[in-house]
């Protein structure tokens, strides 16, 4: 089922689009933005199966043909645009598939309804060959816009869509969801939460993530070694992320959650605010031995060795002297 009630949080769009249904005001073109994988498929795809619905409410039954047809994938008045080259949607793509296309009336619903994704990929030519389209559609056109970056759009595109953004959901209906419909431990539904923020989509994909699952090993067990690791060692835990090809700007953000949870416990005491429940003794030891100012400047020396990366500093020597600031600050 594609229903709105079926979608977790984004309450505003939802509502939004509803209210459009209802009040027979649909725009004819829409620009999702958001983060891939927190849901603008999702709902771009509910909203085009209510607009074709034969009951005529705000969200479809699921039943009548055109949403039989929408659900097996074959509704002939929705179009999916594909295009040639990986990077970029050219001007030929829009004008085979959206701008001629157009002007043939729907073949069976009261609408036609055109969702392109990876939207920042267009092409300025694109977007310019696609503005009078938008400008003078016909009254049964809507087309949708799913992009991560609503930057990419030229004013005269942003002008003349409506514009949704879609926001973070909270954490709780996240780890809610992956310990009750996808049954996740609730320790792991905890980090793969917090390192997902917000995003749902990226939470269920670190749920079942090997590469993820390896990185929590290889990392945690440098952490939670820190007070009696020799330098060498550690330096031999950056070389085995490296071979294992781990994203090490994920490896980044994953300290900073560790570090993070030790402030907090430093501070409150407070274990229900952990996200590494699972890892009390080695929290407690660490926040033991750490003051809040040496905790601080490691959590200073994360965000500065993800300067360094960007700005192509060499790999190992900044990752080193990030370890000896985390070293030298707990003792």
């Amino acid at each position: 089922m594609m229903r709105f009630e079926d979608i977790l949080g984004h309450e505003q769009i939802k509502e939004y689009f509803k209210n459009a249904l209802e009040r027979h005001q649909v725009s004819h073109a829409y620009i999702l933005t958001g983060e891939a994988g927190m849901g603008r498929k999702t709902l771009a795809n509910a909203f085009a199966m209510a607009l074709q619905c034969e009951s005529g409410k705000a969200d479809p039954c699921g039943e009548c043909h055109s949403c039989r047809q929408f659900l097996s994938g074959n509704h002939p008045d929705v179009i999916y645009i594909r295009h040639e080259k990986a990077g970029s949607i050219g001007v030929d793509d829009v004008r085979e598939q959206i701008i001629n296309d157009v002007t043939i009336k729907p073949y069976s619903g009261p609408y036609k309804i055109y969702i392109v994704d990876q939207a920042e990929l267009l092409t300025v030519q694109a977007q310019n060959a696609l503005l009078k389209t938008i400008e003078e559609p016909p009254e049964y056109a809507v087309i949708f816009f799913l992009t991560t970056n609503s930057d990419s759009f030229l004013p005269t595109i942003l002008s003349r869509c409506t514009v949704l953004k879609l926001k973070p959901l909270y954490d709780q209906v996240i780890k809610d969801y992956l310990k009750k419909q996808l049954k996740v431990p609730a320790h792991q539904a905890d980090i793969c939460t917090a390192f997902a923020r917000g995003n749902l989509g990226k939470a269920i994909a670190l749920s079942s993530s090997e590469e993820f699952a390896q990185m929590q090993e290889i990392v945690l067990n440098l952490l939670k070694h820190v007070p009696d690791m020799p330098v060498y060692e550690m330096v031999a835990s950056l070389k085995e992320m490296k071979e294992a090809n781990l994203n090490i700007k994920d490896c980044l953000d994953f300290m900073q959650l560790w570090f993070r949870d030790i402030l907090m416990f430093k501070a409150t005491m407070d274990t229900s605010l952990f996200i590494f429940k699972d890892e009390y003794k080695y929290i407690k030891e660490i926040a033991d031995h750490s003051s809040f100012d040496g905790i601080e400047k490691i959590l200073a020396a994360l965000d500065k060795v993800k300067v360094r990366l960007d700005a192509n500093v060499n790999f190992e020597l900044a990752m080193e002297l990030m370890l000896l600031v985390m070293k030298e600050n707990i003792v």
